[in-house]
């Protein structure tokens, strides 16, 4: 079992900058790879950015190369994602996702927990 917490959402004018955190629990987080997904309103929740489990393997989605990092601390149990240079159409809710495999990827379908999600709204 893993659980999932994140935190650092919130309110951002376009251009600037917001750090998600997400802090796991239960099984050793050095043993899984972990995800960012995030939903917009009206829409399906898609994809963000995803991390191996030691850190050495990332992938990002089209829209938000060159803006966001994922990155992990395994001696804290977190995953980070530093957003930059954000934009209106990046606000949604925020997912953090463990994989119980190692690599990092893209499908849904592959991570077996989730965290409750954070709101992250960027304002014009």
């Amino acid at each position: 079992q893993v659980q999932l917490v994140e935190s650092g959402g919130g309110l951002v004018q376009a251009g600037g900058s917001l750090r998600l955190s997400c802090a796991a629990s239960g099984r050793t987080f050095s043993t899984y790879a972990m995800g960012w997904f995030r939903q917009a309103p009206g829409k399906e929740r898609e994809f963000v950015a995803a991390i191996s489990w030691g850190g050495g393997s990332t992938r990002y989605a089209d829209s938000v190369k060159g803006r966001f990092t994922i990155s992990r601390d395994n001696a804290k149990n977190t995953v980070y994602l530093q957003m930059n240079s954000l934009k209106p159409e990046d606000t949604a809710v925020y997912y953090c996702a463990a994989d119980l495999g190692l690599v990092s990827t893209s499908q849904q379908r592959r991570y077996d927990y989730w965290g409750q999600g954070t709101q992250v709204t960027v304002s014009s």
